[in-house]
């Protein structure tokens, strides 16, 4: 019992922060109708940024997020000026093959700068544990994912109590009409790709202290991700949340019960068994492709 509750908190943990990288994704395209192939990438970005402030200025990773978060807010707001803003009415297809050029180039830049060696963050705290009631929790995995149950709290917040969030739900539900009330929508939208990509690199300053990682990391949190992001269904934001604790738990239950080696196909076959029941995803809604090429 002791171990089946440890499995049980520690995936919960590791969802949440499936949950934050994988809010930023479904917003994105919640708003634009953009499935951003580069956000993976960007999940990696945060991470070496976050490794940079922790090995050069010894900031600590976790609390190094408060900085690592708006540097690549910034990064976002600018690709999506510069890349994705001309072509955001083109067919979905187009905007698929530009943001995974987005993330080659991502994956090109960062072997640059960091090099290609698989890299690590590894505070003071990486091997310590919390003792409660029997049950070994990583101080780590605990920390990181606090962290994100606060982000993506503070996010829920700003979509729906602020006047910017009231602005992103009216240009999400019916972009004319949000022009037509005086929400200028092409700006809502730059601060909605900005604020998913911030979403991922805050998601990456925390799996940088988890996982080691390297550039072409992001091929396997973009894959992920999208499963995520379908499985909870494409534009919700508390569907991203219910798949990304599903995934979480598939993942640690599967490697305490069953065998490491299958932690990662199982949360897979989880997704695909769903959609053939449920092809919207857990919480999506059905969309008409007219809509959609809308």
């Amino acid at each position: 019992m002791t171990e089946l509750l440890q499995t049980l908190v520690l995936g919960l943990l590791l969802g949440g922060v499936y949950a934050l990288a994988a809010s930023g994704l479904t917003l994105i395209f919640g708003v634009m109708r953009v499935i951003n192939i580069a956000h993976g990438a960007y999940v990696i970005l945060g991470a070496f940024v976050t490794y940079w402030l922790w090995d050069t200025l010894g900031i600590d990773p976790l609390l190094a997020i408060v900085i690592t978060t708006p540097v690549v807010f910034a990064v976002g707001w600018v690709t999506y000026k510069v890349a994705v803003s001309p072509i955001r009415s083109a067919p979905m297809s187009s905007t698929v093959l530009l943001t995974f050029g987005l993330a080659l180039v991502l994956e090109g830049v960062m072997g640059e700068v960091w090099g290609n060696n698989s890299t690590a963050i590894r505070p003071s705290y990486a091997d310590e544990s919390f003792t409660v009631g029997g049950l070994f929790l990583p101080k780590a995995q605990v920390y990181g994912g606090l962290i994100a149950v606060v982000v993506l709290v503070a996010l829920w917040l700003l979509l729906t109590k602020s006047w910017l969030g009231r602005a992103i739900r009216a240009a999400a539900t019916n972009p004319a009409s949000a022009q037509l009330v005086g929400i200028r929508v092409a700006s809502v939208a730059a601060l909605v790709f900005g604020i998913g990509i911030a979403a991922a690199g805050a998601a990456g300053a925390i799996t940088g202290v988890l996982y080691p990682f390297v550039p072409g990391s992001h091929y396997q949190w973009i894959a992920r991700l999208l499963a995520i992001v379908v499985l909870g269904g494409l534009g919700s934001l508390n569907g991203a949340v219910l798949g990304a604790l599903m995934f979480g738990l598939a993942e640690t239950l599967t490697a305490t019960y069953w065998s490491p080696a299958w932690a990662t196909a199982v949360p897979y076959a989880i997704v695909f068994a769903v959609l053939l029941i449920r092809p919207q995803g857990l919480l999506g809604t059905r969309l008409r492709e007219d809509a959609v090429a809308a």
